[in-house]
């Protein structure tokens, strides 16, 4: 069986990340597509998020038509925490307890865009888990192979000179170095981001073309990523 592990905060799920799942699962047959929402991302602990649980609950309502698609609890908070700092989402410890679980034949794939991809050396040991799975990177305009492998940690990136020849490549891929299986998957043309989600709920903006209904109608209902208040109507 092809596994993907699609992790991220989903702050909130859109209709980007379902079409880059699909893509995906075709190109590289995969029998199921896990989305896991970080429960505490290492990169956004600074950053304001939305509580897991709608986070969670949104993408179980953007997954509902999709069989398989499966929304994930890998990474949710744990109810028996004592109260004290819960720890970062971390990808490795994820990837690794979903390797115990898979057979022989089974093949893991890690799903990642390129914007987040760009930044793998900063993550929490980002040597192994290059090392653990096969990474799918979803194109971006703009991005070629050299930008690909020069996200690489230092230690696993081809020396200069190989990167240049990459310079003029578009991510076609796939690159298989020392400690690093790469694939490519083409663009998928769905410019949206969570990001502009966030922006058209707080002007009042249509969320159609950007979420999944039921994630719209989710969003309305609990009144999420609203900053500015609502104002009343006069007479």
């Amino acid at each position: 069986m092809n596994l993907a592990l699609f992790g991220g905060t989903f702050d909130p799920i859109h209709r980007g990340h379902v079409v880059v799942a699909r893509a995906a699962a075709a190109k590289f047959q995969l029998k199921q597509v896990w989305f896991i929402p970080a429960d505490i991302p290492p990169h956004k602990q600074k950053e304001p998020i939305t509580s897991y649980y709608h986070r969670f609950a949104m993408v179980s309502l953007a997954l509902a038509g999709e069989k398989d698609f499966v929304p994930s609890l890998l990474e949710a908070p744990d109810l028996d925490h004592d109260g004290g700092d819960r720890q970062p989402s971390y990808s490795i410890e994820t990837v690794r307890r979903v390797k115990k679980t898979l057979g022989k034949s089974d093949h893991l794939y890690f799903l990642i865009g390129m914007d987040a991809f760009k930044d793998i050396a900063k993550w929490y040991k980002p040597e192994e888990l290059l090392s653990e799975c096969d990474f799918i990177i979803a194109a971006r305009p703009g991005y070629s192979l050299a930008d690909v492998a020069s996200s690489l940690p230092q230690k696993l990136r081809p020396n200069a000179a190989v990167t240049k020849l990459f310079r003029k490549e578009k991510m076609a891929g796939p690159l298989v170095l020392p400690g690093a299986a790469l694939h490519m998957l083409p663009e998928t043309h769905e410019n949206v981001s969570a990001t502009q989600i966030r922006a058209a709920v707080d002007r009042g903006g249509a969320l159609k073309r950007l979420v999944p209904d039921a994630v719209a109608e989710y969003i309305h209902k609990e009144n999420l990523y609203r900053i500015r208040p609502t104002r009343r109507k006069t007479a």
